[in-house]
């Protein structure tokens, strides 16, 4: 072989890939477009039918009684907390390996979010350790679904159960993944999901609430609407003006153009999580006996949604650590991502909270070690491939 081909581009060989291969994209087809442009000619634009349509059929495809539209993942889990009850003086556990909105949603709320460290495995909250931080306070507990693998929910659900506790599963990963035989969505007493582009479906940016609670749903659709108890569609079938503000709502409100958007995507909503497992189950496949890296792990009782593929590092094995790894992929053409900076991490967590390191040391372990691949259903064999041979190629490099 020759030598340019085996020395690393950041040391000035040829990369695997000319064009940078990023970690998710979005999938848009012609028929999306077409669903848009007949919003688009139609007569509502935003608050108009289509809003109730995709939130049928997403209720429908998640097995709950009720979803309820937002304008982001963000939003979505402000209503959640909101809906749960969330005020001033309360707590609400969840993980701090997640994006910070998971925790900000009890911020937002003037709760305070109290953190449980997380399973060596899945990298999901242990609910062992979640259940020694309820306190009197307690009124939530938000699981992550984190890269798309559902979180110990039975477990969570029982120690919810037992202290009176609203369980908020941030599924914005878990889109269609499978927990013990049940799809992700109608399980926890509120689920939160999140129509990113680089999610499973997209409705340019956007979110979900699903619930089989009744409460819950009346309470979300007020708070995204100002706290207005009707909306202008409403107002106008039935020709009056008259309408009243019962609670402090947001204007949270997604469009009839993102859900005739996510409805569309929704169609392709099997297709596109059968082809990340295929990519996962080339990825694992490869990099089983790789020295010095570990493929994320999958318990046996669930089908996960493959949002990320998240490689840890074993540092013990590598002579660099992640950010010479990192900048190595990048230099191949890989697109590669960190997710995520542990919440309590974060500056304005650590000046709030003097947080310090150290508190949670199993999420703060991982991820030191955490990178996220390229996985999204637009990818080609080829990408795949790609993907293998330029994490084989720098691995190997940097192994010890």
């Amino acid at each position: 072989m020759p030598r340019e081909e085996v020395m690393l581009a950041v040391e000035g060989g040829r990369p695997v890939r000319q064009t940078l291969l990023p970690y998710g994209h979005q999938w848009i087809g012609e028929d999306d477009i077409r669903a848009v442009i007949e919003v688009l000619r139609s007569d509502w634009i935003t608050t108009g039918p289509k809003i109730g349509e995709f939130e049928e059929a997403f209720a429908a495809y998640v097995g709950a009684k009720y979803a309820v539209s937002f304008s982001s993942g963000t939003a979505a889990l402000h209503g959640a907390a909101f809906a749960a009850g969330l005020e001033d003086g309360d707590e609400a556990i969840t993980t701090p390996l997640t994006f910070c909105a998971t925790a900000n949603c009890v911020l937002y709320q003037r709760a305070t979010p109290v953190f449980a460290d997380i399973c060596r495995d899945t990298l999901n909250i242990d609910p062992d350790d979640a259940a020694q931080r309820i306190t009197p306070r307690t009124r939530a507990i938000l699981p992550v679904d984190y890269a798309g693998h559902p979180a110990d929910l039975d477990a969570i659900l029982e120690c919810a159960d037992h202290h009176r506790l609203v369980v908020i599963e941030d599924a914005c990963h878990a889109l269609g993944a499978q927990y013990r035989g049940r799809r992700v969505g109608a399980i926890g007493h509120m689920t939160v999901f999140s129509f990113h582009p680089v999610k499973h479906i997209t409705t340019g940016e956007g979110g979900m609430v699903s619930t089989n609670d009744a409460r819950f749903a009346h309470r979300l659709r007020m708070f995204r609407n100002h706290g207005i108890d009707s909306d202008a569609r409403q107002r106008q079938s039935e020709g009056q003006w008259v309408y009243g503000m019962v609670l402090l709502g947001y204007n949270y409100r997604l469009t009839d153009i993102g859900c005739a958007l996510g409805l569309s995507q929704l169609q392709r909503l099997d297709a596109n999580l059968a082809r990340r497992s295929q990519i996962a189950a080339s990825y694992t496949s490869a990099f089983q006996e790789l020295s010095g890296l570990i493929p994320p792990a999958v318990r046996p009782d669930v089908n996960p949604a493959w949002h990320l593929y998240p490689i840890r590092l074993d540092l013990a094995r590598i002579r660099v650590g992640r950010a010479e790894i990192f900048r190595a992929l990048r230099a191949e053409g890989l697109g590669v991502n960190v997710h995520y900076i542990p919440v309590h991490l974060h500056p304005y967590y650590r000046k709030r909270f003097g947080y310090c390191g150290g508190e949670y040391p199993v999420a703060e372990e991982a991820y030191k070690g955490l990178i996220s691949l390229p996985i999204f259903c637009g990818m080609s064999d080829q990408d795949v491939a790609d993907v293998v041979k330029a994490v084989s190629k720098v691995v190997t490099y940097y192994a010890a």
